[in-house]
């Protein structure tokens, strides 16, 4: 695994740590941030996995592989936490707006979480499967870490367009358009574009997964939006509310 990979996962930490500085980070010193614990559980996974991400690119590119398969496991571990808690936290976060009567808004919101979860849990599975062919599975590693970085991105966004402030933060205020997200998509978007030509002059073509992988996450990402206020998204919302209550 090349430099390229080790300055790609230094780049995704930034982002992760400085989206999330506003509206989190900055706020846990000075005793503004409030939320439930499960969201501090929730940073605290997700945050880790970007300092993962780095540590094992960096491992690989060291030719340090007997470490990098070591850490492999834990990596497994990681990621299945940060999927329960992920739904976890998407169906707390809905229940409460629901509870302050923004129903039909909360459950359309919901899909972004919950997709993005999903998502993460495919490309990690494929990439883990796909252990024994490195070149395969150093790429979907890759997607999978840029899926999730649609939430630190956006919170870049929200600043932008809100202002920050002691207690901002999305969930403070009742869930916004899922259209609002399309944004922070689309640096998603410039990220894949980017590993998609550093492959093309690299490699003199694309790698498939890069291709296959990459156009899956868009996809994703921008089919949120219509699927969203449908009846059958709103009907599959409502199921999952009905998992555990928001306390």
């Amino acid at each position: 695994m090349g430099t390229f990979y080790v300055w790609m996962a230094a780049l995704f930490v930034l982002i992760a740590f400085s989206g999330f500085a506003g509206t989190y980070w900055l706020q846990l010193p000075a005793g503004t941030f409030v939320g439930a614990p499960l969201l501090h559980l929730h940073g605290i996974l997700f945050s880790a996995w970007t300092l993962f991400f780095l540590s094992q690119t960096w491992l690989a590119a060291s030719g340090q592989m007997q470490h990098h398969r070591a850490w492999g496991v834990a990596g497994v571990s990681l990621a299945t936490a940060m999927v329960f808690v992920g739904f976890a936290t998407a169906i707390a976060s809905m229940q409460k707006d629901v509870a302050a009567g923004y129903a039909q808004q909360a459950r359309a919101f919901a899909i972004v979480p919950i997709s993005a979860a999903v998502l993460f849990a495919i490309l990690v599975t494929w990439a883990v499967v796909t252990v024994k062919r490195p070149e395969t599975h150093k790429r979907l590693m890759m997607l999978a870490t840029m899926s999730i970085l649609q939430a630190p991105i956006g919170r870049f966004f929200f600043l932008a367009i809100v202002g920050g402030g002691p207690g901002v933060r999305p969930g403070s205020a009742p869930a916004a358009p899922v259209a609002t997200t399309i944004g922070a998509g689309l640096v998603v978007a410039v990220l894949i574009l980017a590993v998609i030509i550093y492959d093309w002059r690299k490699r003199g073509r694309p790698h498939p997964v890069y291709l296959i992988g990459g156009a899956a996450v868009v996809i994703v990402e921008l089919i949120r939006v219509p699927l969203a206020e449908s009846p059958q998204w709103q009907s599959i919302a409502q199921a999952l509310g009905t998992f555990g209550a928001y306390t």
